[in-house]
């Protein structure tokens, strides 16, 4: 079996992923892959296979899974190893402690929270037919619910969002910068709950202690703070891309309109269809580990393309249509799956729902305003704007 070699550098797999990594999961269980700063690594392309690395503990994280932050502060380093850089017993015992906070009760009660948040952007979005939902709504979004949910004082939220802004751009010189920020803020967060306790997820974790009497320490609290703002922007990119699917599929767009109790079904399937996470975090084997005739090595790379597993035929029929009213049988892997499944993903569900439906709600005769632009980025699928016209 001819193992396909995919380049995430070329134009056609940056503009086209879906194409680019669905012919080589028709070729091949696995692929290879050349990732500039990183190495060679192993990409399993199919759902099954996908589905079992992620929960299967012969392929682990380690210090090389993730890219290292040159030029960050030495006083900030303590705080960014999170438990998604974990295995073990030392990720059970935090993703034991956190996981109440984080379950989909907790976000349906914290629903009508995110509804003022998101009627508050609308309602400040500036004059004009046109407006740019990614710069004035999707893109300080997700720093707005984070503020709302750790408890950040009203007075300091504005200097977060630009915090925010710096994250969802991703890696350069504006997220090098504002490393040192989130960690004072979080620092300072974490030492007034301390002393003054409100209605917030750093004050309910300060309360945890597990039946041997274990707790957070206000370190590791600060560190989930850090978890919390380089994960939770991703419904900017969910949100927009899911917006732009939608009024490029108006048949999608009227169902939706026609029966919002759609809502939650279709934010799935546009997770599933246009999520913006395209490729996992890689993993190490711990042994040599076969998938169909292609052996892997022990101590290799392998990842899971998430952009192809959630358009596997062998799991979806018609995959590559959207489709709001779908029930996929089997999982999407939009959150990852297993020991890692996203630890906020109850939050991000709640979060893009609420944000779909008061857009379609507020702008009835919402269109497009040109072609989005989109910017190039082989791990994460976005666009550099969304430019719509509201009437």
């Amino acid at each position: 079996m001819t193992v396909p070699e995919i380049d995430p550098t070329k134009p056609e797999v940056l503009l086209d992923p879906f194409t680019a990594y669905g012919q080589a999961r028709e070729r091949c269980p696995v692929a290879r892959m050349t990732v500039p700063g990183m190495g060679d690594m192993w990409v399993l392309t199919r759902h099954e296979d996908a589905k079992a690395m992620l929960a299967d503990p012969r392929f682990e994280l380690n210090a090389n899974s993730f890219q290292g932050l040159p030029g960050v502060p030495e006083h900030c380093k303590p705080y960014l190893r999170t438990m998604s850089e974990m295995n073990g017993p030392e990720h059970l015992r935090l993703r034991r402690l956190a996981a109440p906070a984080f379950t989909a009760r907790r976000a349906e009660e914290f629903r009508p929270r995110i509804e003022a948040i998101v009627a508050a952007l609308l309602d400040a979005l500036p004059d004009g037919d046109t407006v740019d939902l990614l710069e004035h709504f999707a893109r300080p979004l997700p720093m707005d619910v984070i503020c709302e949910l750790v408890g950040i004082p009203v007075e300091h939220r504005p200097r977060w969002r630009e915090f925010g802004v710096a994250v969802v751009s991703g890696y350069g010189p504006g997220f090098l910068a504002a490393i040192p920020g989130v960690i004072e803020g979080a620092i300072e967060a974490v030492e007034l709950r301390r002393t003054s306790p409100g209605d917030d997820l750093i004050s309910q974790l300060l309360r945890v202690r597990d039946e041997d009497g274990d707790r957070f320490t206000e370190a590791e609290l600060v560190t989930l703070v850090w978890q919390l703002v380089i994960a939770g922007q991703t419904p900017t990119n969910l949100i927009v891309n899911g917006l732009d699917a939608l009024l490029t599929h108006p048949d999608q767009l009227a169902a939706l309109r026609a029966d919002p109790g759609l809502v939650p079904r279709a934010v799935e399937e546009l997770t599933r269809w246009v999520g913006p996470q395209l490729l996992t975090v890689p993993r190490f084997t711990r042994e040599e580990v076969g998938f169909g005739d292609v052996v892997i090595g022990k101590g290799e790379r392998v990842m899971t393309a998430i952009v192809s597993a959630n358009r596997d035929p062998r799991v979806y029929a018609e995959p590559d249509r959207l489709d709001v009213t779908r029930t996929p049988s089997t999982g999407h892997l939009g959150y990852s799956h297993g020991a890692h499944f996203c630890l906020g993903a109850a939050f991000a569900r709640v979060q893009t729902q609420v944000a779909l439906s008061a857009v379609l709600e507020r702008f009835p005769d919402l269109a497009s305003a040109g072609t989005p632009r989109r910017t190039p980025d082989g791990g994460t699928w976005r666009l550099a704007s969304l430019v719509v016209r509201r009437r």
